[in-house]
């Protein structure tokens, strides 16, 4: 019998998923990160859900991680000291940049430049020199080049090493001949290029993507493969590990070591592909969702059930040119901290946040600080006598007087001081709902809301009536869906180049001769991690401006399209994209800048169980009888097990639904049905 897991590591827990592939039966688990190390309560975890599921570890052959390993290495400053090998005369290209400083027309007035990545003391010119079209203008020249390397490597500090030559996306010869000369100086030292990792046009772009994969290497290098002997000691050396890409695809664990870049946003990204796979198959194919831990909250748009991916990933200060779920985050999580600054008596909440460790007031861990999730204790949304994780007590007095601070501080009851909270909160997600909706040209009500994590599921309903997107959707698992998403997503990967040409001046034969380049490169990298060709999917992307604009749009398209309708297929998908976003088009002066593949291949369709008790009535799911706080008064609340709750069931706020890993609160004047793929649907109660 084989079993694959889905581990989610989150700011505050982390989340496991085990699935039976022959029956599909699950198991979940919750336990706390350790940040100091997230493989520990990786390991812990592991050890947690078989113990409680009573599945021998070593009949688990697959494991699909999420990782916020290289996302935390940028956010802390605590990568690899990098050095940088660039085309003489380009010694300064990190310093220069696009001279852009964040914030208002007054931003530069108050902005402080972090330090960069690859400092210049370790950077180092090469004398050679590729032309626009990719030919030779000057020969690399090896000996002055060694007598560089040679000082470099004796100051001791490079522990990774990048290498990025003007024009070399149109021809890394050099940038291979120089890797090849770097590697008898530095032997045990990563050494990435710019032409492999991203070989697109834009000198800082490329050279900034490049230098953070160097960056994260060693750290994202060393976690993957302590973590791969640690789960082989356990599971048997056959177990095949994946790494969730910042695309929503999943990565070998020797992919992931190599190109560590497209880890960035690995997280988010399990979220969203575990919601789509559970509203797919109910039908919900264009969705908003949330997903609200501890320490913040994501969310997306999901058209078609695909969710719309940028190129440019960005992580504090730091954008690289690496492709990525467009996921919005807000500090505003289930660990956000509310206060009241002195000076203007207003209610804050977030982004500071109480993490996994003290963690809210509620979890007794020595919090004293109200937050969000101390507020929805005191509202009666999380009963205290809910169960996280399967082992944590909830303490209504702990969260009574953290939140106190607050009424005390504004002179009003705990009740409002926690409502006040609550919609603080909400307030801020729904501004981020918008960013990815609203400001992309699309209305949310044409749309479903997804709420889920940890903490998901209370504000679920509260958000779908600030959007007005019904139904407003909790998925079966919602506080482990990103282990879901994990364990059911497909291994991913893509080939790309710059192809900058007028539509009017290519041909439909041209650009499917380099389309094919592409695809051939694009599945390489998954028939070396043992896929066969027959079972990968390709799709092709073009990104496409009017002539002369610097903004462009990624349109999609297959060969079949390309051959029967030329490049007008092009075309019509970007005027439709922009019309979208600016509402209009324009006739003439479209332009193809770069041309990809993409590869796929499916990580296995998994048989489904069916949910719930079958037969079971609304009074066999509940469990008892509680007070929740709404809109200035309590209302009695049955509190109902959702894993009692199967297809068919309906019933009206103010209604709780507990299950392991997360509540779900249904409000006054809403009701809650549950549909055949076992997802919690509220809408409106039509009277």
């Amino acid at each position: 019998m084989s079993y694959r897991l889905g581990v989610d590591v989150g700011g505050t827990f982390t989340d496991l998923l085990l699935i039976n592939e022959i029956t599909g039966e699950t198991h979940t688990a919750k336990v706390p990160s350790t940040p100091e190390d997230s493989s520990v309560g990786v390991l812990n975890g592991i050890a947690r859900i078989c113990q409680e599921s009573g599945v021998d570890v070593s009949k688990i052959g697959r494991v699909m991680h999420g990782t916020t390993v290289a996302t935390n290495a940028v956010l802390t400053g605590k990568g690899a000291k990098v050095g940088l090998v660039t085309t003489k005369g380009y010694k300064q290209v990190l310093q220069v940049a696009r001279s852009f400083c964040p914030g208002g027309l007054g931003g530069w007035v108050s902005f402080v430049k972090k330090p960069l990545l690859a400092p210049l003391e370790l950077t180092i010119e090469a004398d050679e020199r590729m032309s626009a079209k990719g030919q030779t203008v000057t020969e690399l020249d090896e000996v002055a080049l060694r007598e560089q390397l040679l000082k470099l490597k004796n100051t001791g500090q490079v522990e990774a090493l990048t290498i990025c030559f003007i024009n070399s996306y149109l021809n890394g010869a050099h940038e291979q001949q120089a890797k090849n000369i770097a590697s008898e100086f530095f032997t045990d030292v990563p050494i990435s290029i710019s032409s492999d990792v991203v070989p697109e046009m834009q000198e800082y772009e490329r050279t900034e993507t490049t230098v953070v994969n160097s960056y994260v290497r060693p750290e994202v290098a060393r976690y993957v493969d302590n973590l791969s002997q640690s789960l082989m000691g356990k599971m048997g050396n056959d177990l095949h590990l994946s790494i969730l890409r910042s695309d929503g695809g999943l990565a070998s664990a020797r992919s992931s070591a190599e190109s560590p870049v497209n880890l960035l946003m690995s997280g988010p990204a399990g979220g969203v592909s575990g919601a789509i796979h559970f509203c797919s198959k109910a039908g919900f194919n264009d969705i908003l969702t949330f997903d609200m831990g501890g320490t913040s909250t994501d969310v997306a748009l999901i058209q078609d059930a695909k969710a719309r991916v940028r190129r440019e990933t960005r992580v504090g200060d730091v954008t690289v040119r690496a492709p990525s779920v467009d996921v919005r985050t807000v500090g505003a999580g289930g660990g956000s901290i509310a206060f009241v600054p002195e000076l203007t008596k207003a209610l804050r909440v977030g982004p500071e946040s109480a993490g996994a460790k003290p963690g809210p007031a509620a979890y007794m861990k020595g919090g004293t600080e109200p937050t969000v999730c101390d507020a929805n204790v005191v509202l009666g949304y999380l009963p205290s006598d809910v169960q996280l994780g399967g082992a944590m007590a909830i303490d209504k007095s702990a969260a009574v007087a953290a939140v106190k601070k607050v009424a005390d501080a504004m002179g009003i009851s705990v009740e409002e001081a926690a409502e006040g909270i609550i919609k603080i909160a909400n307030e801020a997600m729904f501004g981020a709902l918008r960013l990815v909706s609203v400001e992309q040209g699309f209305d949310p009500r044409d749309f479903a809301l997804v709420g889920f994590g940890g903490a998901g599921p209370l504000h679920a309903n509260a958000l779908g009536i600030l959007t007005q997107a019904w139904p407003t959707i909790i998925p079966p698992g919602p506080g482990v869906l990103c282990a879901y998403g994990d364990a059911t997503t497909q291994v991913r990967d893509e080939a790309s180049r710059t192809y900058v040409k007028l539509l009017k001046n290519s041909t439909k034969e041209e650009l499917t001769s380099a389309l094919i380049e592409l695809q051939e490169k694009a599945c390489s990298t998954l028939l070396a991690d043992g896929i066969p060709a027959d079972a990968q999917d390709l799709t092709f992307q073009a990104d496409v401006r009017y002539t002369g604009q610097a903004f462009q749009l990624s349109v999609e398209f297959t060969l079949s399209e390309l051959q029967a309708n030329g490049l007008d297929v092009l075309k019509a998908q970007f005027d439709k994209e922009h019309t979208q976003l600016f509402t209009f088009a324009l006739e003439e002066g479209h332009e193809i800048v770069m041309i990809r593949a993409i590869a796929t291949a499916s990580s296995g369709e998994l048989p489904t169980m069916p949910r719930g008790t079958a037969g079971a009535t609304l009074a066999d799911c509940t469990i008892a009888h509680s007070k929740i706080y709404f809109e200035g008064e309590y209302h009695t609340a049955p509190i109902y097990d959702r894993n009692k709750m199967h297809q068919g069931i309906c019933l009206h706020g103010p209604a709780i639904i507990c299950e392991m890993d997360s509540t779900s609160v249904i409000l006054p004047g809403y009701e809650a049905s549950v549909d055949v793929v076992g997802n919690i649907l509220i809408n409106p109660i039509k009277f």
